[in-house]
């Protein structure tokens, strides 16, 4: 089971990755609820093993292309972000006192905060893409413009996947010009 989890983890990453079209240093936001993955309700079920099979579908992909990854933590802890220090530095985020635990934070988010270099705690995050698995609503750390992505993936487990890309905003009216490489 944890096998599958983890393929079907890393092929959504993949099609994310290159619908997203990220590059190096880009943040790339992870919502995961381990009881919906494995079929539960909310908050039921959290699960250190799901969230690793999880975990390692997504975090060698980004390492290895140079992207950060974000773990967005649940709502006990005001869906906060687990983060490298160098993301918190880079978009000037203030750091805030706390260490996920997998009742309190997700199973995810203590997975990220024990394997990252330097990890962080910060209450908001402007993120480059994303993926939301079983609903936990990852928009609020999303870039302004947000582009949802179709992916053959519908599921992790038993929880519904949903992903989104940002853009840069097109700014200007009708005799505006603009960089086709940034839609």
């Amino acid at each position: 089971m944890y096998e599958e989890i983890t393929n079907q983890t890393r092929q959504a990453v993949f099609e994310i990755l290159e619908l997203a079209k990220l590059n190096k240093g880009d943040v790339f936001v992870v919502g995961c609820s381990s009881s919906t993955v494995s079929g539960k309700s909310f908050g039921s079920a959290s699960s250190m093993e799901i969230a690793q099979a999880v975990f390692d579908g997504i975090y060698p992909e980004l390492k290895k292309r140079g992207i950060y990854l974000a773990a967005q933590c649940c709502e006990h802890l005001n869906r906060a972000i687990i983060t490298e220090k160098a993301v918190a530095q880079k978009q000037f985020r203030e750091q805030v006192n706390v260490v996920p635990q997998p009742k309190a934070g997700g199973s995810f988010a203590t997975i990220t905060y024990k394997t990252l270099e330097y990890p962080v705690a910060v209450e908001h995050i402007k993120a480059d893409a994303g993926i939301d698995i079983g609903g936990v609503l990852i928009g609020m750390h999303l870039k302004e413009v947000a582009v949802p992505l179709t992916l053959s993936v519908k599921k992790i487990g038993e929880a519904n996947i949903t992903a989104a890309r940002t853009r840069a905003k097109f700014i200007g009216g009708e005799r505006a010009v603009y960089n086709e490489k940034m839609k």
